[in-house]
């Protein structure tokens, strides 16, 4: 899952809340708009969307500093703008580790454009928190936790996800792999896992075994499983624990599929 794009289908879910605590558009109505112009530069917009009946919503979401990124919003509001004559408000979500350094304009010639631009990290991880719902939970893991031990704010999170999704497994397991793959851009992922295994969560629920189980199903399922949980983050003795083998044969399959990884 790309975190530039997250997912159109996920961002969709939370648009709305998206919208609310860090845009402040309250939204009652809206209707999702698929933009098909042809470029040379295949990319689509992440989010185009009537609002209210009263404008158009564009919200783009990014994970790197793009060096020509005022340029591509104007692409698209040129595109927007040839199928709505409602007025368009952009919006890009910043959501990366480096330091923001896009530019939000284009004043050129005569040529006067804006977009707005909103750094994740400057929103206060308490405005999403206390809406307790499963998406702003999960937002809120991107946010500024200000002087909070991250660790109680992820335990926290999890807690509240597990109340959520208490009778829902596959909701659960789809804001968890929200949860993992965003955590990673605050360097998060490992308290996650900590948290999961303390709360005795099924590591198979984690993108990140899943990923592990795909580069080492070719090896047999028991390897598979075995080179899932290295790449999970488990090591020999607690995989040797789990399936009830020896570290030596464990140890035996990582070191094989490392020294691949090294004679490509």
């Amino acid at each position: 899952m790309k975190k530039d794009t997250i997912s159109k289908e996920i961002l969709k879910s939370i648009v709305k809340d998206i919208s609310k605590y860090f845009l402040k558009i309250e939204i009652n109505e809206i209707e999702f708009i698929q933009t098909n112009t042809q470029r040379i530069e295949s990319r689509d917009a992440d989010i185009v969307a009537k609002v209210n009946s009263d404008f158009i919503l564009h919200l783009e979401i990014q994970n790197n500093n793009h060096p020509k990124m005022e340029y591509r919003m104007l692409r698209y509001w040129l595109d927007i703008s040839q199928i709505t004559s409602l007025p368009i408000r952009q919006y890009l979500i910043y959501i990366g580790k480096d330091k923001l350094s896009m530019k939000n304009n284009i004043i050129k010639d005569r040529v006067n454009y804006f977009y707005n631009i909103i750094n994740i990290k400057n929103i206060d991880c308490d405005i999403l928190i206390k809406q307790d719902t499963p998406d702003a939970l999960v937002l809120a893991i991107l946010c500024d936790f200000k002087k909070k031990n991250p660790k109680d704010v992820v335990k926290y999170i999890i807690d509240r996800l597990i109340y959520h999704t208490s009778s829902d497994k596959k909701e659960f397991r789809k804001y968890m792999i929200m949860l993992e793959e965003l955590s990673t851009n605050r360097d998060l992922k490992e308290i996650i896992k900590e948290q999961a295994m303390l709360r005795e969560i099924k590591w198979e629920d984690l993108p990140s075994y899943e990923i592990g189980l795909e580069k080492g199903v070719k090896e047999g399922v028991e390897k598979g499983k075995i080179i899932a949980l290295f790449e999970f983050g488990l090591n020999a003795d607690e995989i040797a624990k789990r399936y009830n083998k020896s570290k030596k044969y464990v140890k035996n399959i990582i070191d094989e599929i490392e020294n691949k990884k090294i004679g490509k």
